[in-house]
């Protein structure tokens, strides 16, 4: 069975079973980046967010048996890592009742929207690592670190006017490249909430 194919819980018990652990490994990172972002959306911890998303992963392929009456393992993750999650960082401090709410209501619609959305950042920041070295390291140093761009040029030794360029050419650069891929561009909407929240 492909790794793209396994859609229900009896889906993965019989992958597991025959230890198709190449498959296996395929379908775990397929999903692993973008568990981890909604993960990271309670703990705003990116490490202990990869920990959680290991974790859950190991527990489905050391018991398997709990998904036979999975419909939807794509569901079954997100909530079993947004879950475990919020109840790690209850365990830390005094989790906000909105949060709680919300883990009680996780729609399947919700769950899909938010799958989107993060294949969409996962995309994007494929896209990102492709652009050229100094431009790549001045944008992600304005967009994953929050610098200025006089902190920008102080750290790198370049002019605010060499940072605003490179910001610009990279927001061209990526612009372009999602409008004009067919397969970057698939879902338009994900992609300008995506150029609102997360570009600008």
């Amino acid at each position: 069975m492909d790794a793209l194919n396994i859609e229900t819980g009896r889906d993965l018990i019989s992958l597991i079973e025959r230890g198709q652990t190449a498959t296996f490994t395929k379908f775990y990172t397929s999903y692993f980046e973008k568990l981890v972002l909604a993960s990271d959306k309670y703990l705003k911890d990116i490490h202990e967010a990869e920990e959680i998303v290991q974790d859950v992963f190991l527990k489905v392929w050391e018991n398997p048996e709990y998904l036979s009456e999975v419909k939807s393992i794509k569901s079954y993750l997100y909530r079993t890592v947004i879950n475990s999650s919020i109840n790690y960082f209850n365990r830390q401090k005094n989790i906000e009742q909105h949060h709680l709410k919300l883990a009680s209501e996780l729609s399947d619609e919700y769950l899909i929207n938010l799958d989107e959305e993060n294949e969409m950042i996962v995309l994007l920041r494929s896209e990102i690592e492709k652009l050229p070295a100094q431009c790549k390291k001045v944008f992600k140093l304005s967009r994953f670190e929050s610098l200025k761009y006089k902190e920008i040029a102080n750290q790198l030794d370049i002019s605010e006017k060499t940072v605003e360029n490179h910001i610009g050419n990279a927001l061209k650069i990526l612009r372009e490249r999602f409008l004009n891929d067919e397969q970057l561009n698939r879902q338009g909407k994900s992609y300008l909430m995506l150029m609102n929240l997360f570009l600008y």
